[in-house]
């Protein structure tokens, strides 16, 4: 039988052209839907080379270690990448296939206790690779819920600092703070029980529960800043820095910034900018806020179709609409969308990461920079959300 390990070598670039061909095609990796072809590749090619190293008959007394090294990069980069664990699995599933099936004419060189021998050869080390690419993994995304962790911590220092002058509707957000917190302790518990009965506990499992307590704890984060930002208005705690803005470059960058939400669902981005003011005296900050929160807005209840930002300028003021084709807002709903905590639609019609917030933070924001915001919706039609400001008095 042809030296299994050199024949890999001599295809690897095919191993990676099938392999990146069948994730693409796969729907139980959604995450590699957003990713480039660089980005998929990436690390792929010196992980194969060391693992073709590593079934030559020949080996290098380095070769293990670059072979854990490829493997812990690769690791590392799919938790970047904000994989979770049961794609990382899936990728590698697919890419024990591939091989096999690259080997095939090799394999099929040997006698039959050749060809037990060489899967069982292949297979032992594969395994040894996913373990510590897993390991290198489950490592990342600990390190990040560490930081969510110390993030949970300060918010909530400046959040008891403020309580204390802020107790209206403490009692809604102690009602939106409940099932997250609820999750995060159990899934908290069980990962710490279950590590403390086994040191040899299946860490596929252990990862689960803690993307639910990373997904969860993001939530509660974003909930508390958003609470955290309604405070400060009310107390008159916020701050216009006002500067020289290129408006064109601010919007186009915000929704660069946010256009991986719409291809995750598919939906057309449109930008009409040709009639915005180019240089502003504003806030970019607060501008930034009201353009986030209201696109966001859009992509969260638009299934299909697309979202439009205009901006255009006149004599006396300036406007931005953010239109889109979703769900469309009742005329009874319309009337409550600015108030805090207040989601259109029935229990049953919202999402998990709608606080009720963030359209109440927008209002805010306009008025404390002296503008005005309408809505015009039907339901089943979509809607458009229009700010507009005065020009700045020219010196």
């Amino acid at each position: 039988m042809k030296d299994l390990g050199q024949a890999l070598l001599a295809k690897t670039e095919l191993v990676i052209e099938s392999w990146i061909e069948a994730v693409r095609q796969d729907k139980e990796i959604d995450s590699s839907k957003k990713l480039t072809y660089e980005s998929i590749r990436d690390g792929l090619p010196a992980l194969l080379r060391a693992f073709a190293t590593l079934l030559t008959q020949t080996l290098s007394d380095d070769q293990p270690e670059k072979t854990e090294e490829s493997a812990v990069h690769h690791g590392a980069h799919r938790a970047e990448q904000n994989y979770d664990v049961l794609e990382i699995m899936r990728e590698y599933h697919l890419l024990r296939r591939v091989i096999f099936a690259v080997l095939q004419p090799e394999l099929l060189l040997g006698s039959p206790a050749e060809i037990l021998q060489a899967v069982q050869l292949i297979n032992g080390v594969l395994d040894e690779v996913i373990s510590v690419s897993v390991e290198s993994y489950m490592e990342i995304r600990l390190q990040e819920l560490e930081r969510i962790r110390a993030q949970l911590i300060l918010t909530n220092q400046e959040l008891t600092r403020l309580v204390e002058s802020q107790r209206e509707n403490l009692s809604y957000f102690a009602h939106e703070l409940k099932n997250p917190l609820t999750a995060m302790i159990g899934f908290s518990t069980l990962l710490l029980q279950q590590q403390q009965r086994s040191a040899r506990s299946e860490p596929a499992t252990n990862l689960q529960m803690i993307e639910r307590i990373l997904k969860s704890s993001e939530q509660l984060l974003r909930m508390i800043n958003n609470a955290l930002e309604i405070s400060r208005h009310e107390t008159e705690q916020i701050e216009l820095n006002l500067e020289q803005v290129d408006l064109r470059h601010l919007i186009e960058t915000v929704v660069m910034t946010l256009e991986p939400s719409a291809r995750l669902k598919n939906l057309d981005i449109q930008m009409d900018l040709d009639r915005a003011p180019q240089l502003l005296q504003t806030d970019p900050v607060r501008i930034q806020q009201i353009l986030i929160n209201l696109i966001s807005n859009a992509f969260r209840y638009t299934d299909s179709g697309m979202i439009q930002i205009t901006c255009q300028t006149n004599h006396e003021s300036w406007m931005i609409a953010v239109f889109d084709t979703g769900r469309g807002i009742s005329s009874e709903d319309q009337k409550r969308i600015f108030e805090p905590y207040f989601r259109a639609g029935s229990e049953a019609d919202y999402l998990l990461e709608s606080t009720g917030l963030g359209l109440a933070i927008v209002a805010k924001l306009v008025k404390l920079l002296g503008g005005e915001i309408e809505v015009v919706s039907q339901l089943g039609a979509g809607s458009t959300f229009t700010v507009i400001f005065p020009l700045p008095a020219e010196n």
